[in-house]
């Protein structure tokens, strides 16, 4: 299917309100709360691309930056972007870029079980970027910062990337048809 750029418009504004909603599926555990973005942000990558599925991110960061409570627990400003979660908020924009292009690189075909693997690496990528904001604007050290920021949560994010990848294997074709 060809996309316009309304399609693409559409799309991009259809994924920063599904981040937005699902961001506020929350538990507040500690400083990081436990949500559902990351599922929206599988999901943006693997489904849209690399360029419209990180553009989506770029929109609802945005909207947040500028007030819009789109962050977990109905946050928003620059504060929320500057405090330790700012470094997640802004990983998910190159998360869902690497997440798409590893698909578009080496899933054409449209495998399975190279989603997760895919979906790993997007993990990894805001993983790095958020523990290490967090590190630095809460002068954490590493060790600490794992246990708060990522070994809490890497059951959830493991059943994340099993719903995202069913979602993206039925959705993407769709998409992407001829």
């Amino acid at each position: 299917m060809q996309k316009t750029n309304t399609h693409k418009m559409v799309l991009c504004a259809l994924f920063a309100a599904l981040t937005a909603i699902l961001s506020q599926i929350a538990i507040p555990i500690g400083p990081v709360p436990i949500n559902l973005a990351t599922f929206a942000v599988f999901c943006a990558g693997a489904i849209l691309g690399s360029k419209l599925g990180s553009l989506s991110l770029v929109i609802w960061a945005a909207l947040g930056a500028i007030g819009v409570p789109v962050f977990s627990m109905f946050r928003s400003g620059f504060g929320a972007l500057a405090g330790p979660t700012g470094g997640y908020i802004i990983g998910y924009i190159p998360a869902a870029f690497i997440t798409g292009l590893l698909i578009e690189k080496f899933n054409r075909s449209n495998k399975v079980y190279l989603y997760p693997v895919i979906m790993l690496a997007g993990m990894l990528t805001y993983f790095i970027l958020g523990t290490a904001w967090f590190m630095f604007s809460t002068s954490t050290g590493l060790w600490d910062a794992l246990m708060i920021c990522v070994f809490p949560f890497l059951p959830g994010e493991f059943i994340k990337i099993t719903a995202a990848t069913i979602v993206a294997k039925r959705i993407r074709p769709m998409l992407y048809r001829e």
